[in-house]
């Protein structure tokens, strides 16, 4: 991408607000995305692909316009849900993680944009977003949601094991899917211009 104007960014980044609300939703588009009763959702995969497109600060600022919208009632979280009630939800830790992990994985390829550098940065930005997220659940059942007479720290663990295989595949295909997109010139300016910054140091 060689438009260097800020508009073609910020433009670019809400694409990928739309993509992780259609993401959020897609069982509800195309049901067949149900897999052994496991919903292959794609809101983490455009949550660290947004980082590895966009860059740390672009693509944080775009996962906290997605959030922030569905906070003021957008129905862009899953299954069309949106409003302030949502951050006291046992998943809304899930939503909050995608700032961090957006910037997170934009950070690394920035200071080096290699094929393993980007398969790298997007499972770094899984794992955080299974910890930040499962966290966020085990501290709303144990706090102010109804939870289950066994359930434990260990049990929220054992939740996400259902999603994990699904969610390790979609990460490497986000960083060799972001990879491909860079050798082709497919980058922001402003993540191009701060790897040869980085390169340089």
């Amino acid at each position: 991408m060689k438009n260097k104007n800020p508009a073609f960014s910020l433009t670019f980044g809400a694409l990928f607000v739309a993509l992780t609300a259609i993401g959020a939703n897609i069982t509800s588009i195309a049901p067949f995305f149900v897999v052994g009763g496991v919903p292959i959702t794609l809101q983490t995969f455009f949550a660290i692909l947004s980082g590895l497109v966009l860059g740390s600060r672009l693509g944080a600022f775009t996962m906290f316009v997605y959030m922030a919208l569905g906070l003021a009632g957008a129905p862009v979280f899953a299954q069309f849900k949106g409003g302030a009630a949502t951050i006291l939800t046992p998943t809304f830790g899930f939503i909050l993680s995608f700032i961090l992990i957006s910037y997170v994985a934009g950070k690394i390829i920035e200071r080096k944009a290699t094929l393993p550098s980007y398969i790298t940065a997007a499972l770094i930005a899984m794992v955080l977003n299974y910890v930040i997220g499962t966290n966020w659940l085990y501290a709303s059942y144990l706090f102010w949601f109804d939870a289950p007479g066994d359930f434990s720290y260990k049990i929220a663990w054992l939740w996400m094991m259902a999603p994990l295989p699904k969610d390790i595949a979609l990460s490497v295909l986000a960083g060799v899917f972001a990879f491909r997109l860079q050798k082709q010139g497919i980058m922001l300016p402003s993540l191009k211009q701060q790897q040869l910054k980085e390169e340089v140091k």
